[in-house]
């Protein structure tokens, strides 16, 4: 049996972690976030309430669960609030892998640290690995930071980049660029939309399974996890429209510059997957398969919400 520990499991990736690692026979599950679970299925896997700033916090949970692999996937995420708040944003997303870092040395954990594209400046896209990385904002910055802590670490680490992560929670307590836009174009409500940034969007159950494919390999160095299809941010809402059959001429087109956005972001990133490929026999779907993913959730969440009315 593995026991993995995920920090963040309130959250979109921590949630479809939960789902998935919950159905593995072969591991024990201890899941962790600020606050109480929000989990709707708590059954099948530990529970802590962890606050991931405090030290003597993570010290504590590690030592009574004993977990073989942490899932790091908790971080300040939203990148102009870092390029505000930078001494929350410094310590959240560096100074806690540091400790995170030193506690798995201590106790021979495997640490799998959940990265980003925007390590990268968007000038060389599609990026291998082994591409230099060049921040162009403070989360970004923060995020190259906490890579090179690990790659000077002498734990066992894995660092896995990802992509524009889309999806939807049981409680749909979360959003992403997939359902705020689907929600303003079913209200009819005209939305500005960056034109001249492109990404590879990553379905949030494929990076799961990939944080699961790396734990069970012990797979050790950078893996770019994304979906496999490029498209621009007009693009994408455009093809989300286009799915639900919403209208397409409220997407109004704008440019970077136009945005006015506090944080600089990079034009083009995008992952070539070949050593996910490879390496972990990792298979991403499609963004047309990941939004009926989608679909078939929400389907199935409004379905249930129904019998709970009546019941």
């Amino acid at each position: 049996m593995k026991r993995i520990l995920v920090t963040g499991s309130n959250g979109l990736l921590g949630q479809k972690l939960t789902e998935l690692l919950v159905k593995q026979p072969d591991i024990v599950l201890i899941a962790t976030s600020k606050g109480e679970d929000r989990y709707p299925d708590q059954d099948g896997y530990l529970y802590r309430s962890l606050d991931i700033s405090d030290e003597a916090a993570i010290r504590r949970v590690v030592a009574e669960t004993n977990p073989d692999v942490i899932i790091h996937t908790a971080a300040v995420t939203n990148v102009d609030v870092c390029e505000v708040d930078k001494q929350q944003c410094y310590h959240l997303n560096v100074q806690v892998v540091a400790n995170l870092a030193a506690i798995c040395y201590e106790h021979d954990i495997h640490l799998i640290h959940l990265s980003t594209d925007f390590v990268f400046d968007g000038e060389n896209g599609p990026y291998r690995e082994d591409d230099l990385p060049n921040p162009l904002s403070y989360y970004g910055y923060t995020k190259y930071e906490a890579e090179k802590v690990l790659q000077n670490a002498p734990c066992r680490w894995t660092i896995v980049r990802t992509i524009l992560v889309y999806g939807i929670l049981q409680d749909m307590s979360r959003s992403n660029i997939i359902l705020w836009a689907k929600g303003a174009l079913e209200k009819q409500q005209p939305i500005r939309v960056v034109n001249d940034q492109w990404r590879m969007p990553t379905l949030a159950e494929d990076l799961a399974m990939a944080c699961l494919l790396i734990a069970q390999k012990e797979a050790y160095g950078i893996y770019h996890i994304s979906g496999k299809d490029m498209m621009s941010i007009f693009e994408l809402v455009n093809r989300v429209a286009a799915f639900w059959k919403l209208d397409q001429s409220l997407i109004i087109p704008v440019s970077s510059d136009e945005l006015n956005q506090t944080a600089n972001r990079p034009a083009k990133t995008g992952f070539i997957l070949d050593k996910a490929i490879a390496g972990l026999n990792y298979q991403p779907h499609s963004f047309a398969e990941g939004l009926s993913e989608v679909d078939r959730q929400l389907s199935s969440r409004i379905a249930q919400r129904e019998i709970n009315i009546k019941h």
